[in-house]
């Protein structure tokens, strides 16, 4: 097993493959971060790992009793993570290309914020606005949290096709198109904003995975499914059920649930 060490940052959205992320960084750590990759060459990939955080439904609480609103906050590359980051992300995640960081021009320094990946900005300016691409999945398997922000061992995760994947696949295209269909009011809409879908399976397991309203914990099985087939089964299954449920809810307003906002840290 291969594995590389990788800046991890944590955020409360899942990233696919082959899309891409807008970012807004504002805390500190994560400042850090992106001072360090614009060290790197512009020809050379300037690479980190994004991994979903666990909501409250999926992480224990560590001590009985609601938080002192007094406490001073946590500062440091693993505030608001507890004592084993570790528990508190996804484990798959994907490794990020930051194709564009554009520094903004602003004033004094901000705290580290809540540290969980979209606080609000308590600072008085500054910080990153950053374009990046989705590329290759991993597994996190562990964390050192010595540094000015997180860092990762992380195991590359391979593409395996499974079996019947094309198949797979064009029927999920159809189911999709059915349930964008449906979620615009009846009006036809493609994920391409009228350009032809892709046709190679793995790229449309991870389209489809990105453009359904789902919410983290969704997304976040299938961008660890164990091959392409078994992601794009299980969109199918997701979709038929979601073009379903739509259908029966003629009040949803499907531009707001299409809509994807820029995602702050």
């Amino acid at each position: 097993m291969t594995t590389t060490r990788l800046p991890i940052f944590p955020l409360n959205t899942v990233l696919f493959p082959g899309l891409v992320l807008p970012l807004n960084v504002f805390e500190q750590r994560y400042r850090a971060l992106m001072r360090d990759l614009l060290e790197i060459p512009e020809d050379a990939p300037r690479r980190f790992g994004v991994v979903a955080i666990r909501d409250g439904r999926e992480v224990a609480p560590t001590a009985a009793g609601m938080p002192d609103p007094t406490a001073q906050a946590a500062a440091g590359p693993a505030a608001g993570f507890g004592p084993d980051p570790m528990r508190a992300f996804h484990t798959v995640g994907c490794v990020a290309d930051a194709t564009s960081i554009r520094e903004r021009s602003g004033g004094g320094e901000e705290g580290d914020g809540d540290g969980g990946g979209d606080g609000e900005d308590g600072g008085t300016g500054g910080g990153y606005e950053v374009l990046a691409t989705g590329t290759t999945r991993f597994r996190l398997l562990s964390v050192d949290a010595s540094g000015p922000y997180l860092v990762g061992e992380v195991e590359e995760l391979a593409e395996d096709g499974g079996e019947g994947a094309g198949a797979l696949a064009s029927g999920v295209l159809r189911a999709f198109r059915a349930y964008q269909k449906q979620l615009a009011g009846a009006r036809e809409r493609t994920l391409a904003g009228g350009q032809e879908l892709p046709d190679e399976p793995s790229v449309v397991s991870y389209l489809v995975a990105a453009a359904t309203v789902l919410d983290t914990p969704a997304k976040q099985r299938l961008l660890q499914a164990p091959d392409t087939a078994t992601r794009l089964a299980e969109e199918l299954r997701i979709l038929r059920r979601e073009t379903a449920l739509i259908g029966r809810l003629p009040s949803v307003p499907a531009a707001d649930l299409t809509r994807v906002p820029t995602s702050p840290n």
